[in-house]
Formats: C-alpha cells, sequence, structure tokens
C-alpha cells in the first residue's frame, strides 16, 4: 500500500514538475513575443511620419495605389 502511495506521489511531483516549466516557458516566449511586437510597432510608427514613406490604399479594383485618386492623376 504504501509502495502505490510513494508511486503516485513521485508521478504527481514529476508530472507537476513538467507542467510547472512548460508553463513558465510558455509565458517567457509569450512575454518575448509581446517585446518584439512592441519594438516593432513602435518602429513601424516612426517610419510612417517620415516624409519619404507614400500611403498606399487600396482602390475598388483592389490594387493598391497612393492616396490620390484616379481623377487627380488624369
Amino acid at each position: 500500500m504504501t509502495y502505490l502511495l510513494l508511486r503516485i506521489l513521485i508521478f504527481v511531483v514529476i508530472f507537476g514538475a513538467i507542467f510547472l516549466g512548460a508553463r513558465r516557458i510558455w509565458r517567457d516566449w509569450k512575454g518575448q513575443f509581446k517585446a518584439v511586437d512592441q519594438t516593432r510597432r513602435e518602429r513601424d510608427l516612426r517610419e510612417r511620419k517620415r516624409s519619404d514613406v507614400i500611403e498606399l490604399k487600396r482602390n475598388k479594383d483592389g490594387v493598391f495605389r497612393s492616396g490620390e485618386s484616379d481623377e487627380d492623376r488624369h
């Protein structure tokens, strides 16, 4: 009987350690991905403010063009 309880306790401890380790890895990765996303977002916002960047918009035909309309180009 004690052998069975000891065996169950060992399995619980092993699976608990694996679960907590996997959870910690998941949280670390999640935090790292958030930091990378935030860095990219800040960089994109800085680049949008540059004068040499053209903002493209999708027209009705599905083609991306600069903000000027078709009438402005003719």
